[in-house]
């Protein structure tokens, strides 16, 4: 083959992968230009391990008899903007006019069951078990030859790095070495920040956008204040062993959530009850790993979830143009025309201003929330996410460089583009083989219909990352995956909780959230609402 996407920078002369992976965080040590490739950079702040890719199905053949440029064109073709896989948003209609103009979203129909804040969480889990830094789009790479620079677990090392003593650089706020910076560039709290708008955090996809970067932002606070709480209650603890039990605390009742909250709403219900009350039937390793079933598809579903607009806040941008919503800050996801712009007009990540912070009450639902003048009601301010489908927010066919993580010219920028061409890197099976490997009904030739003409026998031998979404429409109207798309996507996710030995689910699965919740919830339904509220960043706190 000719064409070749290059994902990342080429490493640099004398370049030893082995050491890069064992490399221990010494500082941020970026240019004022952040001109460091991201392994480069990655090399100098946080502990990296070599765990590899692996296979979920390694006897299934792949999608396609041979990789080939002309494959790659008829996938570039089907992922390209205004094709069929673009909801072909208005944009000229504006942020605001998106979200509240239900003719808007006829193409690009809202989910019911899901808020705005499920997709960012599901983000948020991604950067925490998996981070390919090496494989090429459209390149057919063996997954064992490719290291994942992330734990294959829901352990936070996206956002504890190597802790303290290996990544002191994320830790120092309050002078408190096992507490992590925070600093605040705006009105609220922002990620700590080199003189370049670089974060210094344990993994830069965490500066994505806005909305990552206010979570991540989140899950600091929560051990911050998880730490002043166990040295009221344990005075005589030493700080070692107040940062192990914060850490401990921070991470099961984020596991919780995973298993409680948000599992449910990307599969259902029933099959997380059925996967962990009778068991995984394909994902059943001894050790850990990620499948590139997963990694490179299944779980790419919720980029069809994502919003083209989204309000970021409710009051932040004062004196703003109320034609564009002020004072309340809406924004694009992703838009060319904020490119080099300090405060931009988009959601991206990478800089600060005092209207660059998140109003939770858009993305998940606080209920009832005081006001100035009154009493809100149930879930006023709380925005759904998109369907999973086959319709991906225009935005995302046009994605800025900085957020794809160490991504040069002459990349695709198209987000569809890139996930049809990862099929083709991890040589991936046909979805309809492996609906026929678990005994569910595949998806017929006429509900793929649309892909015949592109050639390749693409409607019956179907990209996995397409078919899961396709599938998730026709077999559960968008509201979760399907059965296949599904059942890789709970077992995979269960089976890294009963895999790690520190999880909960491993060492006490019966235990319950043991931190403070909202009053009146019932106990042990912690929810998402409550790790925010114990975090500060509610918008009861904040009196928005």
């Amino acid at each position: 083959m000719n064409t070749k996407f290059e994902q990342h920078r080429t490493p640099p002369h004398g370049f030893d992968r082995r050491k890069f992976l064992g490399a221990v965080g010494s500082g941020l040590a970026l240019s004022g230009a952040g001109l460091l490739g991201v392994r480069e950079a990655l090399a100098q702040r946080f502990v990296l391990r070599e765990d590899k890719f692996g296979r979920l199905f390694p006897r299934l053949d792949p999608f396609f008899y041979r990789a080939s440029d002309a494959l790659n064109r008829a996938l570039l073709e089907i992922g390209k903007p205004g094709g069929v896989l673009d909801a072909n948003d208005n944009l000229a209609a504006g942020p605001v006019a998106l979200i509240v103009d239900p003719a808007l979203n006829v193409n690009n129909p809202n989910n019911p069951t899901h808020t705005a804040g499920t997709t960012f969480m599901g983000q948020f889990m991604d950067h925490d078990m998996t981070f390919d830094l090496t494989s090429a789009l459209g390149e057919p790479t063996d997954p064992e030859d490719s290291p994942n620079a992330r734990t294959p677990a829901f352990d936070l090392d996206s956002v504890y790095g190597g802790g303290p003593k290996r990544s002191p650089q994320l830790y120092g706020y309050q002078n408190s070495r096992i507490k992590f910076k925070i600093e605040s560039g705006g009105l609220f709290e922002d990620l700590p920040r080199a003189s370049s708008r670089t974060a210094i955090i344990a993994d830069p996809r965490n500066d994505e956008n806005l909305i990552i970067a206010g979570l991540h932002v989140a899950f600091l606070r929560f051990h911050n204040k998880t730490v002043d709480y166990l040295r009221v209650r344990h005075p005589r603890w030493d700080s070692d062993d107040v940062f192990d039990e914060a850490q401990r605390l921070t991470r099961w009742h984020y596991q919780w959530m995973i298993v409680q909250e948000f599992l449910p709403l990307f599969i259902g219900q029933d099959l997380t009850d059925e996967i962990l009350h009778r068991g995984r039937r394909f994902y059943r390793p001894n050790t850990a790993f990620i499948p590139v079933e997963f990694q490179g598809a299944v779980y790419r579903f919720g980029h069809t979830m994502i919003r083209p607009s989204y309000r970021a806040n409710l009051a932040g941008d004062v004196g703003g143009n109320p034609a564009t919503g002020a004072p309340a800050f809406f924004g694009m996801i992703f838009d060319p025309a904020a490119e080099g712009q300090a405060d931009p007009v988009d959601l991206r990540g990478k800089a600060r201003a005092p209207r660059r912070f998140i109003g939770w009450q858009t993305f998940f639902n606080f209920g009832a929330i005081p006001r100035s003048n009154g009493v809100g009601t149930l879930g006023e301010d709380v925005r759904p996410n998109k369907l999973i489908d086959g319709r991906i927010s225009s935005p995302l066919f046009h994605l800025p460089l900085q957020a794809i993580a160490g991504a040069v010219p002459p990349t695709p920028q198209s987000l569809p583009q890139r996930n049809l061409l990862r099929q083709v890197t991890w040589s991936m099976p046909s979805g309809q083989r492996i609906a026929r490997e678990m005994q569910a009904e595949p998806l017929s030739r006429s509900e793929l219909s649309e892909l015949r003409s592109y050639g390749f026998n693409l409607d019956s031998s179907t990209p996995l990352w397409y078919y899961a979404i396709k599938e998730g429409a026709a077999r559960a109207k968008g509201l979760t995956l399907g059965p296949v798309g599904g059942r890789i996507c709970g077992e995979v996710i269960i089976g890294l909780l009963q895999l790690d030995q520190h999880s909960y689910l491993s060492r006490a699965p019966f235990w319950k959230p043991t931190l403070p919740q909202i009053s009146g919830r019932v106990t042990g339904e912690y929810r998402m609402i409550d790790f925010l509220t114990w975090a500060g960043v509610d918008p009861t706190s904040r009196k928005q």
